[in-house]
């Protein structure tokens, strides 16, 4: 019982380091706003093709 117990947190603190890396790499390199700025294009491109009702 105690091997499982042992077993299960370490693959919960194995998970939470590997989650932990993945978000501090994606913080450090800005690679939110790197990924955004290469779909932005795409964006302005969607959103410039809705009709709008502009009626003041």
């Amino acid at each position: 019982m105690k091997k499982k117990l042992a077993k299960a947190l370490l693959y919960v603190m194995t998970g939470g380091l590997a989650f932990f890396v993945v978000t501090f790499t994606v913080y450090f390199f800005n690679l939110d706003m790197k990924l955004t700025s290469m779909i932005e294009p795409l964006l302005l491109k969607w959103y410039d093709r809705i009709p709008r009702n502009q009626h003041l």
